[in-house]
């Protein structure tokens, strides 16, 4: 049965799978795969990441639920036609044709019902292939098929052994070894960052050591410090493990002879109890007590844009400087910091979600517009942009001119003990500064949309109704967008004023030049919150949103006044 037919579609829905296929090194077959995904409308193919040493492809795709999952089925297939497990060699653990299959909550979908969607995929694998197949992370059906490693343990080779087991009998799909095919794990999880460690040694012993310091699983006790002395067991025989320094992290040591390196191998499972940074230079710490050298690094597959940002921002705060920067100078840090172009070139639009996504959507953006086009297009017979994006754009600029201030006077010489809290603001004033920026945007669209309602058909009764309610619909959401951005633009002055009491003296007539940006930004929302309410039905909200606009606009004069008085005086 199809995934697709046990859920009502939701396309608002999203979620990543991240398929792995023991196939690195022979193309036509990894391209045979990757087509297979791509025939299903609806499905995004981000990322595709072969391995040589690994003899392993890392493949990213997004999507709705049931469109992913219905992609997910046919590279299953795809892949246990083309690939034969029986000669299958790599450096990566594995057990099957599809080693793992994971599917990971994206957006507007919680986490158990993302494991639903990976148990009803695995059981039309398992229907349909007659692949085992085992449920591990948060669809696992038992505590002790939770963790991969578990699931996966005696790999390809002891798979026969392993289906024999009536406690390792699949969850779904036939308990019979099957030499072409193996077997695989469908679960649903939080996203996993695959992060390599480069180091300056070609020892896989001396990579595993630094991996079993860092991971959480640790090694097993023994009675001296010496590898071969005899391990701790309690009082049932069982080992006593000393567990690692780094928690949410498994890792291994092996060697990449494309590379002629060795290098820790790790699963950073939950980014948010350790991020890549804090891996990173954990790893620097403990190679060196072994003397060794953290020589660079590698992703494999893709990452979240924030994962990047938080890497950079802490290797600025580091070296004392400012986060309140572009994003682009952060993740130059982050590249640098980490030594991702160690051994090849990182590239962020083929490595980070947001920017794959964006490059495939192909969306043409004001914001991506030069000043002189942006200008021209403004000037042209077009309504749109008008007021309501330009309004957005000075807002943005104000915010702009008050993270640079923010910026110089943490990097000006002899204010050094002060850097941490002018980068605070300089990052609160880059945060208003990328929002109204998206507002330029959405303030056009917002435009279109009324432009779309009447378009819409009315020649029955019931086209007018619709067309009426469409417009209605549209006209709200056209006033609620400027009444946002004159929020963001007199929030962005709480910045601004700051800076003009405190900030790099040599810079104050920027901060007056930000508050008069700001409050015009606050000013030209209102007029199209105004114009865009007088189209609307619902009289109670149009007199609580200009109520609130009102109380906006007088607070943002009034803080326009107090800034410009602080910075006369400076100037005077």
């Amino acid at each position: 049965m199809n995934t697709a037919s046990k859920h009502k579609a939701d396309k608002s829905q999203l979620i990543e799978c991240v398929p792995n296929f023991s196939e690195g090194r022979n193309m036509n077959i990894i391209k045979q795969i990757t087509d297979s995904i791509e025939s299903v409308d609806g499905v995004t193919l981000i990322n595709v990441d072969p391995g040589k040493a690994t003899n392993r492809t890392v493949v990213t795709f997004v999507g709705s639920p049931a469109d992913v999952c219905e992609a997910a089925f046919r590279a299953v297939k795809k892949a246990s036609e083309l690939i034969d497990m029986s000669k299958h060699h790599g450096e990566h653990p594995r057990f099957g044709a599809t080693d793992v299959l994971p599917l990971i909550p994206i957006s507007n979908i919680t986490m158990d019902e993302t494991a639903e969607y990976a148990r009803l995929l695995a059981k039309r694998i398992g229907d349909e292939m007659n692949i085992p197949v085992y449920c591990y992370e948060m669809a696992a059906f038992a505590p002790q098929r939770k963790n991969l490693a578990d699931c996966r343990s005696g790999e390809y080779e002891g798979l026969k052994e392993k289906l024999s087991n009536p406690e390792w009998k699949p969850d779904f799909g036939q308990a019979e070894f099957l030499p072409k095919t193996g077997a695989i794990a469908v679960g649903a999880r939080n996203f996993l960052i695959a992060y390599n460690i480069n180091l300056n040694t070609t020892s896989v012993r001396r990579a595993n050591a630094v991996a079993f310091d860092l991971r959480e699983k640790g090694r097993p006790k023994r009675e001296t410090s010496s590898p071969t002395s005899k391990k701790v067991v309690d009082e049932n025989g069982d080992e006593i493990w000393m567990p690692g320094i780094l928690k949410s992290v498994k890792a291994i040591g092996w060697f990449i002879e494309e590379y002629g390196i060795a290098q820790i191998s790790m699963n950073l499972t939950d980014i948010d109890i350790t991020p890549m940074h804090i891996a990173f230079d954990k790893a620097c710490e403990c190679a060196a007590q072994r003397g060794l050298r953290v020589t660079g690094s590698e992703l494999v597959g893709v990452v979240p844009l924030k994962a990047m940002l938080d890497a950079g921002k802490y290797f600025l705060k580091k070296q004392k400087r400012s986060a309140g920067i572009s994003d682009d100078e952060i993740l130059k840090i982050a590249i640098k910091s980490l030594g991702l172009n160690e051994l090849y070139p990182f590239d962020c639009k083929k490595k980070i979600i947001e920017y794959i996504l964006a490059e495939k959507e192909n969306k043409k953006l004001l914001t991506d517009f030069s000043l002189n086009a942006f200008a021209n297009e403004t000037a042209s017979e077009s309504p749109a942009p008008g007021g309501g994006s330009i309004a957005a754009y000075m807002g943005a600029l104000g915010s702009a001119l008050g993270a640079m201030v923010a910026n110089l006077s943490a990097h000006k010489a002899g204010w050094d003990e002060r850097w941490e809290e002018f980068s605070d603001w300089a990052e609160r004033g880059k945060t208003f500064m990328d929002a109204l920026l998206k507002k330029v945007d959405e303030d056009t669209a917002a435009f279109n949309k009324i432009m779309d309602a009447f378009a819409l058909p009315k020649k029955t009764d019931t086209e007018k109704q619709i067309r009426k309610q469409t417009i209605q619909e549209a006209t709200r959401y056209a006033t609620e967008v400027p009444l946002s951005v004159m929020q963001l633009c007199y929030d962005s002055m709480q910045v601004i004023k700051a800076m003009a009491e405190s900030g790099n003296p040599n810079s104050i007539s920027d901060a007056g030049v930000g508050a008069l940006a700001a409050r015009s930004g606050v000013l030209g929302a209102f007029l199209n919150v105004k114009i865009n309410a007088l189209g609307l039905d619902d009289k109670i909200f149009v007199a609580e949103t200009l109520a609130k606009a009102q109380k906006i606009a007088d607070a943002a004069c009034s803080l326009e006044n107090e800034i410009l008085k602080t910075v006369e005086r400076k100037l005077n």
